[in-house]
């Protein structure tokens, strides 16, 4: 049974030689027609949707194995590596990431293992978002100004809203201020004056 070999990276500038390296020093011999790789595409496009990848599992039959040096080379997403991996299962496709030790990701202890590294993912996005909040929090403690800066001044922010009172459109304002409607909807909706 033959061995199918996966490599992708996210631009057009950058090679997959490298992991093709990775792998045939791990001892593989990878034959031209059994090699597939996705230039330029991200780890964030689901393996469904990339072009090679589409085409090796056309190619790939039950007993064989897919091996791909790292487990990002995938996917980013955690859930889209457990379904790829539990697709090539149900069809007897073993999948081998060199980087997790030649554990077969379809066998009990593959699926253990992706099961506790997606966990750990999970938990690192977690910590992270919970850093973002409470840097905010800090931030907006200590009175600094967050979110993008205001593309009008205070002094234009007053001549606005008395263009609206006086009843100019909002896209007459707009055009005038060369700023977006939603702009001048947002500092008509902010102001005082006008809720009154």
């Amino acid at each position: 049974m033959e061995h199918f070999f996966y490599g992708r990276v996210s631009t057009a500038q950058q090679t997959t030689e490298n992991q093709r390296l990775e792998l045939e020093q791990a001892g593989y011999l990878i034959k031209p027609e059994f090699w597939f790789a996705d230039i330029g595409v991200s780890g964030k496009v689901c393996a469904n949707q990339r072009p090679a990848f589409i085409r090796l599992k056309e190619k790939i039959r039950s007993g064989e194995t897919l091996v791909v040096s790292k487990l990002d080379r995938l996917g980013r997403d955690a859930i889209d590596v457990l379904q790829t991996v539990k697709e090539f299962g149900s069809k007897g496709v073993k999948v081998i990431v060199l980087q997790l030790g030649n554990t077969d990701l379809t066998s009990p202890a593959g699926k253990l293992l992706l099961m506790m590294l997606s966990a750990v993912a999970e938990m690192e996005r977690d910590l992270l978002v919970e850093r973002t909040q409470a840097g905010l929090a800090r931030a907006k403690a200590e009175g600094k100004m967050l979110g993008r800066p205001s593309k009008t001044t205070v002094e234009q922010r007053a001549v606005i809203i008395s263009k609206l009172q006086a009843g100019v459109s909002v896209s007459a304002v707009a055009r005038e201020f060369k700023v977006s409607r939603a702009s001048i909807i947002g500092i008509r909706d902010n102001d005082t004056v006008l809720k009154i």
